[in-house]
């Protein structure tokens, strides 16, 4: 079986393991950076950032797609001429065309780090912890003219733990990604895979983050919501905390919810301590918020930030 892969970064990395694990031909691999960047400015990016999955495309010498897009005339000659049977997407900017999709033999299919037909969207990490959710998944689905919504082929459960932050569910979703591709390339080898539809009144979508919540408000959200925006944005945008016209970044790894003493409105700055780099807020529902390893936004002023801690009234 003749697989192309099309994906960015870690995603594209764990495919391309999956496919050398089930011994299908890797007829071309399609880096998102690619449809980003000219030839000069890819060398470069290449150059000084180099990923997991450009180490795996030199070390086992697979042929790469030079397209700019995948909706191109360039990249279905190359379906064609190479015979695909399988086109496998997952992290892509853009939006596949039939004319793209439809080409290869099996077909395309793409791979969405949510369970479908819930959190369709750009970066269902995020989404799944600002809700406050238990659960996630990784879903195979056959790719359509919509976004998301295709039948699905396969599907693996993930949970989500209390200490999540985006980045860790992310990396275990890759992982979950590596093991399903793998499973589905072994599994459609040998069997017929049926298709299920999705269940529409089971959908839901989300775009992108609104990014007004990195600036943290404490009078309108409750400790744990707070938190959750915290852990969800989570590499993506780091939170903040005003302080006159100053911005102290927070660590989502350093924060912990307490019971104040004394009946005190949201906003209050109750507790401080600048060897710890830490204050102390009441949210909304009157529990308090200890955030620790605080850092003054700006380069010049960030290593006075315990200083500047010392100074708050």
């Amino acid at each position: 079986m003749k697989v192309i892969l099309l994906g960015k970064g870690q995603m594209l990395a764990n495919m391309i393991e999956a496919s050398l694990e089930a011994d299908v031909d890797i007829a071309g691999v399609f880096r998102y950076e690619r449809t980003l960047y000219s030839g000069f400015k890819l060398l470069l990016h290449d150059l000084f950032k180099t990923s997991h999955d450009l180490t795996l495309i030199k070390k086992y010498k697979l042929p790469e797609v030079k397209c700019k897009s995948a909706n191109s005339e360039a990249f279905r000659n190359y379906i064609l001429k190479t015979n695909a049977d399988l086109i496998i997407v997952g992290t892509w900017r853009e939006k596949l065309k039939k004319d793209t999709f439809a080409m290869p033999r099996i077909g395309t299919v793409n791979i969405h780090p949510s369970l479908l037909p819930r959190y369709r969207g750009p970066n269902p990490y995020m989404q799944v912890i600002l809700n406050g959710e238990k659960k996630t998944g990784v879903t195979i689905h056959l790719m359509d003219e919509n976004l998301d919504t295709g039948a699905i082929l396969l599907q693996k459960e993930i949970d989500i733990l209390p200490s999540d932050t985006g980045k860790e569910l992310r990396e275990r979703a890759f992982s979950a990604a590596r093991e399903l591709a793998r499973e589905f390339l072994l599994k459609i080898q040998r069997e017929v895979i049926i298709p299920i539809k999705q269940n529409e009144s089971r959908s839901s979508y989300y775009g992108y983050v609104d990014e007004t919540l990195k600036m943290l408000d404490f009078k309108n959200n409750t400790s744990e919501e707070i938190v959750r925006i915290i852990k969800a944005l989570y590499p993506w945008m780091p939170c903040y905390i005003t302080v006159g016209n100053h911005f102290l970044k927070v660590n989502p790894y350093k924060i912990k919810i307490e019971i104040p003493q004394s009946d005190v409105p949201a906003g209050y700055l109750i507790g401080k301590n600048p060897k710890e780099k830490s204050l102390t807020i009441v949210c909304k529902d009157g529990k308090a918020l200890e955030m620790r390893d605080l850092k003054l936004w700006g380069f010049f002023i960030s290593p006075f930030t315990r200083l500047f801690i010392k100074l708050i009234r």
